[in-house]
């Protein structure tokens, strides 16, 4: 596929002209704002750092722009699109490409899972060839961005790296560290696994329509040594989650509100005091490290009941 052939597929005059070939409007409760900005669009596709062994998820294909870049540089591309449209228009303009697999489905089962058809999907593809590996790339609608990336990092045979535009307000969450107002049970989860970089930020008038925030280029990477050394995913994620539900919480009362089923006053009392932690300490001062080692001591505890 020569650039002229790419490049006319993702302007505002095609995708207006598209649309109105076909009677669409974009439907904002989808998230369906398209990247316009062509140079933007290779910058994604260019930090995903993509190769002969990758099988690519792309979440939300929209009208295929960005799918035709990972294609050329991709094993396969796994590519989803709730609408039934936008999935038909995107066909028409995917219909030469043979490592293309689109699906036209919600990726979600629900907030907390990605929907089975899509895991079953890509673990044929990794399994197809030796030494394949996950990695996401996506354009994501704003409304499932966070279900998305948290819900991967909970998949054993999850990716490798991720490399998404995402609200600006979401990366700078993803990447805030202790202390800050933005730090959170997402920071946590996703900075216990990743290595995290806000690559750029991006304006409204990149996008047709044009949102009402600003957006960010966001690239995570997989610390393998940091992904084993959590000993049960599913437990952690839980955990931090319940630590975050009421920031302002001190940390002894914000773990028992989490836990006051399988965890007595006296036994928490002894894990902070191990760990060094005052009456006044809260979870939001905490380091990723140290959100872990306190997950583990409660689990133990909480695993003998």
């Amino acid at each position: 596929m020569n650039t002229s052939s790419y490049s006319n597929r993702q302007t505002v005059s095609f995708l207006r002209r598209r649309f109105q070939e076909v009677g669409l409007r974009p439907d904002t409760r989808h998230g369906q704002n398209f990247l316009v900005d062509l140079n933007l669009v290779e910058l994604l596709a260019r930090t995903a750092d993509l190769g002969t062994r990758d099988v690519v998820l792309e979440v939300g294909t929209g009208t295929g722009a960005l799918t035709m870049l990972l294609a050329r540089q991709a094993a396969v591309v796994v590519t989803v699109e709730i609408s039934a449209e936008l999935h038909q228009l995107a066909r028409e303009e995917l219909f030469d490409l043979d490592n293309v697999i689109m699906l036209q489905q919600d990726a979600l089962r629900n907030k907390n899972n990605i929907d089975p058809q899509v895991i079953e999907v890509i673990q044929q593809q990794l399994a197809a060839a030796p030494r394949r590996r996950l990695k996401l790339a996506a354009n994501l609608p704003y409304n499932i961005a966070t279900p998305i990336i948290s819900n991967l990092l909970t998949w054993p045979a999850g990716p490798v790296s991720m490399t998404v535009t995402i609200q600006k307000e979401l990366a700078e969450r993803i990447t805030a560290r202790p202390g800050s107002k933005d730090y959170s049970a997402l920071s946590v989860w996703v900075q216990s696994q990743c290595d995290v970089e806000i690559v750029r930020i991006l304006p409204p008038s990149v996008f047709w329509p044009r949102p009402k925030v600003h957006s960010a280029i966001l690239h995570l990477v997989v610390d393998p040594r940091r992904r084993a050394g959590i000993a049960d995913p599913r437990f952690f994620h839980g955990f931090v989650r319940s630590l975050f539900i009421h920031r302002r919480k001190y940390l002894r009362s914000g773990v028992l509100s989490g836990f006051r089923k399988s965890l007595e006053k006296a036994e928490l009392d002894s894990i902070l005091s191990q760990l060094g932690y005052g009456s006044d300490a809260r979870a939001e001062q905490l380091e990723v490290a140290e959100i872990l080692a306190l997950s583990d001591a409660v689990q133990q505890i909480v695993q003998k009941k």
